[in-house]
């Protein structure tokens, strides 16, 4: 018999978003079912943000003995066991997964579905055993790797980030099919714990960033031995586990073949909305995703969409604000707005690479006159001190100091650059970020001295000169 559930809240999808609109929403006592037919946590926990993470923390200590001498220690080179590799980012996902469980969101009164959802109608959605007739629901559904049609690649075995972290052998040649955050974070984390590593791009590595900052992770990247084959296109796979051939084709139609042992496709994502019955619903989508309005509303007046598959940016982080504004919104009935203005992203490369608001192009396209700030890591001395002088803090403001963006490139740049979103959630001027204290020596001290530059060109202001004179007339 099917049960009919009538919740205030439903909603699909147990990842980042969806388990902080449902514990938020049943933490102000609002009845509330969440559906998921994988594993709760979705993409981030499982095959995402915090696998990545691990292997990539592995990585770095993998190649500490290589960067010790500099230091006057010697360290013998270090020896990886990639199955203990393995169980590393195995127990970081274990260790976190509890906050995520369904015993812990059973616990806080909502009745969890482990079942796939779709929409009857625009009223009613159908998961398992039970039909829900929710006063709203909330679509956090996500995305999966996106596989493009590559000739050949449906017959031979290949990893994308859902599986790659199934993996507990050591690999002799992996060929990464992708250039962006995951395949470069992949990449760098793999080439550290010792296998080859080729990465394919058809288009700019890095491209959806500040070219400037991005050749700076490239260039390291490049050094640590891997081969990056920008401006080339797969036009074929070959082969089986441990001899895998791809063919790429440059931009003159010269064709070449990379041999490896592996493969992983990190080619983008593709919003998880094949399956949800969004056409019963009378929920508009295309391709990227579900159509909403800027207060995260599909066509369905009953139904928001959030984080991946709502056509934004796609990022753990920016699924938890979607998930406060619908709370907002559904519940209080709030006018709410989506602004990603102030919304940093971070690639965990080494060196990171940050980034909030505006870049240099974007600013100079929407204002006729901007200031570009700037502070290299060579000259602030706890970058000397740990000899991580790669890298440079760049600040965009306007002509008249507001805040329109900053891009860092470096150690640490994933922290630094929170102050600077901060700054423009804020509406802060520049000169605020030239009045704080910053405790010495600390890498942080690059904004503070970025920001002072904005100030340069008035120490050789003529009337400040003559003030300065007059003031010394009085002793």
């Amino acid at each position: 018999m099917t049960e009919i559930l009538k919740p205030d809240i439903c909603v699909i999808g147990a990842g980042s978003g969806g388990l902080t609109v449902a514990a938020t929403a049943a933490a102000f006592g609002v009845s509330t079912v969440l559906i998921e037919k994988g594993e709760m946590g979705g993409d981030c926990l499982n095959y995402g943000c915090v696998p990545s993470k691990a292997l990539i923390a592995a990585g770095k200590l993998a190649i500490i003995p290589e960067k010790s001498d500099a230091f006057g220690v010697h360290l013998e080179p270090a020896k990886v066991n990639f199955r203990k590799v393995s169980a590393h980012v195995k127990s970081v996902i274990a260790a976190i997964a509890p906050n995520d469980s369904e015993e812990r969101f059973t616990g806080m009164g909502i009745k969890v579905i482990r079942a796939a959802g779709c929409f009857k109608d625009a009223k009613t959605v159908t998961a398992g055993e039970y039909e829900i007739q929710a006063r709203r629901f909330v679509i956090a559904t996500g995305s999966s790797p996106f596989v493009p049609p590559i000739p050949g690649l449906d017959g031979v075995p290949y990893f994308t980030n859902e599986t790659i972290f199934d993996n507990t052998r050591q690999l002799n040649h992996l060929i990464v099919i992708g250039g962006g955050p995951i395949g470069m974070e992949l990449a760098q984390a793999h080439r550290r714990l010792g296998p080859e590593v080729t990465v394919i791009e058809m288009f700019a590595p890095l491209g959806k960033d500040d070219p400037e900052a991005a050749a700076i992770v490239l260039n390291q990247i490049a050094k640590e031995g891997i081969d990056i084959r920008a401006g080339v296109k797969v036009v074929g796979v070959a082969g089986r586990a441990g001899n895998i051939r791809v063919t790429v084709e440059d931009g003159d139609g010269a064709q070449s073949e990379i041999r490896g042992s592996h493969l992983l496709v990190a080619a983008g994502r593709l919003a998880n909305i094949a399956e949800l019955g969004l056409e019963e619903a009378g929920i508009k989508s295309d391709r990227r995703g579900i159509i909403v309005n800027k207060g995260l509303k599909s066509s369905n007046r009953r139904v928001y969409a959030i984080g991946d598959v709502a056509r934004s940016l796609q990022f753990t982080h920016m699924a938890n604000y979607h998930a406060g504004l619908v709370i907002r919104n559904a519940l209080f009935r709030m006018p709410v707005k989506e602004d990603i203005s102030a919304i940093p992203w971070v690639t965990y490369t080494d060196p990171e690479l940050a980034h909030v608001g505006l870049d240099e192009n974007a600013s100079r396209e929407k204002h006729r006159n901007i200031r570009v700030l700037r502070w290299p890591y060579v000259e602030n001395d706890r970058a000397q001190a740990e000899r991580t002088t790669d890298g440079f803090i760049k600040v965009i403001t306007t002509t008249r100091g507001k805040i329109l963006g900053a891009t860092i490139v470096g150690q640490s740049a994933g922290e630094i650059i929170q102050m600077w979103a901060l700054a423009i959630d804020q509406g802060l001027k520049i000169k605020a970020m030239t009045s704080f204290v910053s405790p010495y020596p600390t890498l942080t001290e690059i904004s503070k001295r970025a920001a002072i530059t904005y100030y340069a060109s008035s120490l050789s202001n003529p009337w400040i000169q003559r003030a300065i004179r007059f003031l010394r007339l009085f002793g």
